[in-house]
């Protein structure tokens, strides 16, 4: 018969497996240990699929974990910080909404406590200090936009021109690193909302 091996075992292609499912199991993984931790075996266990098709869809761990990360950035989860920064109209609001719902996302029960993009590079090796870079890149991404807003609320008078851009910015990026690493620590909502109303305390008086 047509397309029967004389096995009777049908040929062809196997069945293709759902990319976004895939990923989204990728993803807990790299989140909840980290690049250097998940092994292979466990992403394609976790994947349900064979190393073969995962070399073959996604490239090697590397690219794999690349791929999640950036998917990662444009979820809600991952995204809540540069949408603050586009929608809302001033950088205190900015900065405000940032940091509350940092606190409620990085204890959210939902998926794995924190931020993965400030976690999964935890004990990373020296042959894999590209992934390293590649997450510092991303973060720093982050400071200077940070640094861009606040920069611009003190061009419109929002912020003193006593005020040191820089330096805040800097600032509140350590809150919210400090924020995810407390929350993979066990640290809840409201601990963590506690924090970021302490956070907002340090922001500048304006000059009257």
């Amino acid at each position: 018969m047509k397309g029967m091996s004389g096995s009777g075992v049908k040929r062809g292609r196997p069945p293709a497996f759902d990319r976004t499912t895939a990923l989204a199991a990728a993803t807990r993984l790299f989140w909840e240990h980290g690049y250097e931790a998940t092994s292979i075996g466990e992403l394609t266990r976790a994947m349900d699929i064979k190393p073969g098709s995962l070399y073959g869809a996604f490239g090697d761990k590397k690219s794999l974990f690349k791929e999640v990360v950036h998917a990662y950035g444009r979820s809600p989860v991952g995204a809540f910080i540069g949408t603050a920064l586009e929608e809302e109209l001033t950088a205190r609001g900015a900065f405000r909404r940032i940091l509350r719902e940092a606190a409620a996302v990085y204890a959210d029960p939902s998926h794995p406590a924190g931020c993965l993009t400030i976690s999964a590079a935890t004990n990373v090796t020296v042959q894999d200090a590209e992934v390293a870079t590649f997450l510092s890149d991303l973060r720093n991404t982050n400071l200077a936009a940070f640094e861009t807003r606040l920069k611009t609320a003190q061009q419109q008078g929002e912020l003193s021109a006593a005020a040191n851009p820089r330096a805040l910015a800097a600032y509140f990026a350590a809150i919210i690193q400090g924020m995810s690493q407390r929350a993979r620590d066990g640290a809840t909502t409201t601990e963590l909302t506690e924090t970021a109303e302490l956070a907002l305390a340090a922001w500048p008086q304006t000059q009257g």
